[in-house]
């Protein structure tokens, strides 16, 4: 980990108040080093990763982390604060701050690293010495395993004989003063181990019969038994595990380590496999087959769930298996103990994408899964697809669709021609829309194999003008006979190209019939159809169209009726010439979406004793989400207060969207924000159809939240709010 934290990385001083201006200082260290090329991108990034959940982990730590392709090459940055900066943990403010850059393609050996760090962080011991370090050499010395935290003692034994042999046999236990974690340049190695050896060796002892130690427990040659073992010999209680985050860089590990130190302090052996962003070493099967129960700590889908089928298992969020690892330990030997256990393993010809998720999910959620799964992948390319064809025109005028290929004429020192390539670069991405949204709804439901045809079955609808429905179609189709055909038993001799080629070529020539022949031509006048009928749209009917559609843009903010919205109104301006509803739909779409964080930052900004002190926080940041058409900004509002947040900002979202139906404001750009407002049509009304919405919003949310109690923290001051910040040594860290 030398090249990955250097001293001119670390700040012992950190003078930022917000996590934010934290988050920058550490990366402007980072840009004067050259490991950033571009400071406020890579803010956004890291913004971005911290809008789907908060890094502060209980201890004092704040450990801001993303992949940005604004990375040259792996980095830490590490400061230490005196007051403390609120990352969003349930027991206040931290004072180590670590701000880990990965690139977006970062190798194996480097995640590995990373992950490495998130493991020390579970160590007390590590934590002390750097709130201890007097210098920004030795921080990144401790850091980066060259130098070991001088309270450490061996290995699972507090004082004593027996300590010799313990830490000869390598036993590790941060959670009672370990020594502080292997150091982290060798932490690509030792964590492969982790997850390959110790399954293997678990494995081995059930195969011979015998009781294999937890990983880390130390019990042979008359040394201390792992706890809860018998004098008799009797096995103890055996437990897999699974963690994933999002980044798939410190959540993912800093579980797994809460998991194995308290798998050790219940005496039970724990093994568990981690799905992160370096790939993952799937359990032996035999450690699977010897287990249990099974713990699912994750946040992103299991991997290969089926193979922990029939067994007793808890399944809960990454979070949780940091935070309360006892209690998941429990929790899976009571559902053991009452015999409770996941459906068994389903017939040999189904496909572990149509198992994931929970065994009681109905058709109805399934659906809307493998739909969000087209839909999530297609967004990237109606985003750029429709700002290039946006500024397109800004630069060209608005005949620029009309221009000939840029292969045929461009010149350099004409405005025209680059307005004329900038639109024609765009018209090829929306021209990817549609293939992508069939491809990917495939995908969902069959994995790979469902690909091909549904890449093939969302061209052929473009081909017949099927359009959006079209895809939606193939996708479905397209995954559907691939699950058909992998149900249908062959041959062993016949498997090996069953993915490279019979899938492939009887999945694509059934769903080509299909849409060529059966159902395409009544899909492409369905589509037709519903194009005719926005064109049709006017005075109150577009109105009203407009409040429903912001309604349910502000109803769950990003969730799934949020994005039934969006995907409505970019599916109608996916085209190189989309109608002049079609872009009155996407205007008022996105102002809507625009109005619940705006409002929240707006309201914290005016009442701000009415919210927290972490709420008036998420205010600052959500001016920037809001103006930039993020609808999560406003998330940790609803999700602390949603009885009288939700209800507001569905206030807002309607008046907006109807306003802006209202003012015929129109809008090429599928995202952007208020940095799209020159490419829309009557823009000044377009903002007053936003000021509205956020002004009544933020009125409602004023008035509601008035008629109660200010919140406790608001109002907190005193010792106990100076002493907030005070870095406590003693604290054992545990992610929030």
């Amino acid at each position: 980990m030398s090249d990955m934290i250097t001293a001119d990385l670390v700040d012992l001083d950190l003078s930022a108040d917000t996590k934010e201006a934290a988050a920058r200082a550490l990366a402007d260290r980072m840009v004067a080093q050259g490991r950033v090329t571009d400071l406020e991108g890579f803010l956004a990034d890291v913004a971005a990763r911290e809008a789907q959940m908060p890094t502060g982990l209980d201890g004092g730590i704040g450990i801001p982390h993303c992949r940005s392709a604004h990375v040259t090459e792996p980095t830490l940055a590490f400061g230490r604060s005196a007051a403390g900066i609120d990352f969003g943990a349930a027991d206040g403010p931290a004072d180590l701050i670590f701000l880990i850059a990965a690139p977006a393609g970062a190798d194996d050996a480097h995640l590995t690293i990373l992950s490495s760090l998130a493991r020390q962080l579970m160590n007390a011991d590590f934590t002390s010495a750097l709130r201890a370090a007097s210098d920004a050499e030795t921080a990144a010395a401790l850091v980066r395993g060259d130098e070991a935290p001088r309270t450490a003692q061996a290995p699972g034994v507090s004082s004593g004989e027996g300590a010799e042999d313990d830490a000869s046999a390598g036993g590790v236990d941060s959670g009672a003063g370990a020594n502080a974690a292997a150091g982290a340049a060798q932490g690509a190695a030792s964590a492969s181990e982790d997850t390959a050896a110790a399954p293997v060796a678990a494995s081995a002892g059930a195969a011979a019969g015998t009781t294999a130690p937890a990983p880390g427990v130390t019990d042979e040659h008359g040394s201390t038994p792992a706890p809860g073992a018998t004098a008799s010999g009797e096995r103890p209680f055996r437990i897999v595990a699974v963690t994933s985050c999002p980044t798939g860089i410190a959540h993912t590990y800093m579980a797994a380590e809460s998991l194995e130190n308290a798998g050790r302090e219940a005496g039970v052996e724990l093994v568990v496999e981690t799905q992160g962003s370096a790939g993952f070493t799937r359990l032996d099967p035999a450690v699977i087959a010897a287990a249990d129960g099974v713990i699912f700590a994750h946040d992103v889908p299991v991997r290969d769930k089926d193979r922990f089928a029939g067994k007793p298992t808890v399944d809960v969020g990454v979070k949780a298996g940091i935070n309360r690892p006892a209690e998941l330990i429990t929790g899976v030997r009571e559902k053991a103990a009452r015999g409770e256990t996941s459906a068994p393993a389903p017939a040999s010809g189904s496909t572990p994408v149509e198992r994931a998720g929970d065994s009681t999910e109905g058709y109805g959620t399934k659906l809307r899964k493998w739909l969000m799964s087209g839909v999530s992948y297609m967004v990237p390319f109606v985003a750029a697809g429709g700002l290039l064809i946006a500024l397109g025109f800004a630069i060209g005028g608005w005949q620029v669709n009309k221009a000939p290929s840029v292969m045929d004429h461009f010149v350099w020192t004409q405005t025209g021609s680059w307005g004329a390539l900038l639109f024609q670069i765009g018209g090829v991405a929306f021209g990817f829309l549609v293939p992508v949204l069939a491809g990917y709804i495939a995908y969902g439901m069959a994995d790979r194999p469902g690909l091909v045809p549904g890449f093939v079955g969302g061209a052929i609808s473009l081909t017949i003008n099927a359009g959006f429905l079209g895809g939606l179609a193939a996708g479905l189709i397209a995954g559907g006979v691939v699950l058909g055909i992998q149900k249908v038993r062959i041959p062993p001799a016949l498997r090996g190209i069953m993915p490279v080629v019979v899938i492939p070529l009887i999945s694509s020539a059934i769903v080509g019939f299909l849409m060529f022949v059966v159902i395409g031509k009544p899909i492409a006048t369905a589509q037709k159809g519903l194009t005719d009928w926005l064109n049709g749209l006017t005075g109150a009917n577009a109105i009203l169209l407009g409040a429903l559609l912001g309604l349910m843009m502000a109803f769950d903010l990003g969730g799934p009726v949020n994005k039934v919205a969006y995907t409505f109104a970019t599916a109608g301006i996916a085209v190189s010439n989309p109608s002049d509803s079609a872009m009155k739909i996407m205007a008022a779409v996105m102002a809507a979406g625009m109005v619940p964080p705006l409002a929240m930052a707006l309201a914290t900004t005016v009442r701000g004793k009415l919210f927290t002190r972490t709420e008036r926080e998420n205010g600052k940041a959500a001016w920037v989400l809001g103006l930039s058409f993020i609808s999560e900004g406003a998330i940790p509002f609803a999700a602390a207060d949603p009885l009288r947040v939700i209800p507001s900002a569905m206030v807002g979202g309607a008046l907006t969207g109807a306003l802006s139906m209202a003012f015929g404001a129109t809008l090429r750009a599928p995202h952007g924000g208020i940095f799209v407002v020159p490419l829309i049509g009557n823009p000044l009304l377009y903002l007053v159809a936003i000021a509205a919405g956020v002004c009544a919003t933020t009125a409602l949310v004023v008035l509601l939240k008035g008629m109660r109690k200010p919140a406790p923290e608001a109002t907190a001051t005193g010792p106990a709010a100076d002493g907030a910040g005070t870095p406590k040594e003693t604290k054992q860290p545990v992610a929030a």
